[in-house]
């Protein structure tokens, strides 16, 4: 029986980046969390344990601090793909890098109506991402956002399903829909506007959702990506991870009360998990492949 060293690579997880940029009393803020991994001619390591080819995670961790001072963040893509670049162009034993970056918003505080100087406040949970990955002289960039906690109480159905005689769920023809949004989508290029095209994405997806008559949350899914494609010819594919966030009426019977879709528990867990891959038939798919070496199907 043969062995082998099969698909590696290592790097630096989750390096906490916060910067400030001075624009004379105003303030600018950036709170990152950057992640990178580096793949190459690295048997030596493994199989003996020499480490001539190893560039350390520690010095990856330095880099990020390094160009944050150097050469600014900006744009998350923009960012990823200097570091990524950086990386593969200056170790000639690697020849890959994979660079995440997740980006923690924070919103000014208001004080007298206007927008303070430097005091901010958390905002919400959700997330900007960005995943660039360089093989060789080539880059690819899948972004997205995460934790986009979205709800309508109408317009919402279920119905129509099998049932056995372990099935309790009563069929509806107006529910809460609601659910956490984790999407990301493949870009065609590595230079655009990378905030204007989020924020027309993310718009794009709140619109789909919030006007998509929906009969399954399947369906609500497939209309969001398929919005983004027809709006954004930049985008290649779009994923999508669309947990369920049930709401069930309350049986409000042995009060002697009606509940006429008015008093609901929320619950937590378990809860069901819709997951989707909207994109277009012409794309190549060793593209898509090599960009999402390593991220979630989703």
């Amino acid at each position: 029986m043969a062995i082998s060293l099969g698909p590696n690579q290592y790097g630096k997880a989750e390096v906490r980046l916060v910067t400030v940029e001075r624009e004379g009393p105003v303030h600018h803020l950036k709170d990152l969390t950057v992640s990178t991994s580096l793949r190459g001619r690295l048997e030596r390591t493994h199989l003996t344990g020499d480490n001539t080819d190893v560039v350390a995670t520690d010095t990856q961790k330095n880099t990020v601090y390094a160009f944050a001072k150097e050469k600014r963040v900006g744009e998350i893509e923009d960012f990823a793909l200097r570091l990524g670049r950086h990386f593969v162009g200056s170790f000639e034993q690697i020849n890959g890098a994979r660079v995440l970056i997740s980006e923690h918003g924070w919103d000014r505080i208001d004080v007298g109506g206007r927008p303070h100087d430097h005091a901010f406040s958390r905002a919400t949970g959700e997330q900007r991402t960005t995943a660039v990955t360089i093989q060789n002289d080539r880059a690819w960039v899948v972004s997205g956002l995460t934790d986009l906690v979205v709800l309508k109480s109408t317009g919402s159905e279920f119905h129509g399903f099998p049932r056995d005689r372990y099935t309790t769920l009563a069929e509806t023809d107006d529910r809460i829909l609601a659910t956490a949004v984790t999407a990301r989508w493949r870009y065609r290029s590595t230079e655009l506007d990378w905030s204007g095209s989020f924020t027309e994405i993310r718009r794009i997806l709140l619109e789909t959702f919030a006007t998509k008559h929906s009969l399954s949350l399947q369906q609500t899914l497939y209309a969001m990506g398929e919005a983004v494609l027809e709006a954004r010819d930049e985008v290649a594919e779009v994923r999508l991870s669309l947990p369920n966030k049930h709401h069930f009426l309350v049986d409000l019977g042995p009060f002697g009360l009606t509940n006429d879709n008015e008093v609901f528990y929320a619950a937590d867990r378990p809860y069901g998990l819709i997951e989707g891959t909207v994109l277009r038939d012409d794309e190549d798919p060793k593209d898509a492949e090599l960009a999402w070496y390593t991220l979630p199907a989703f």
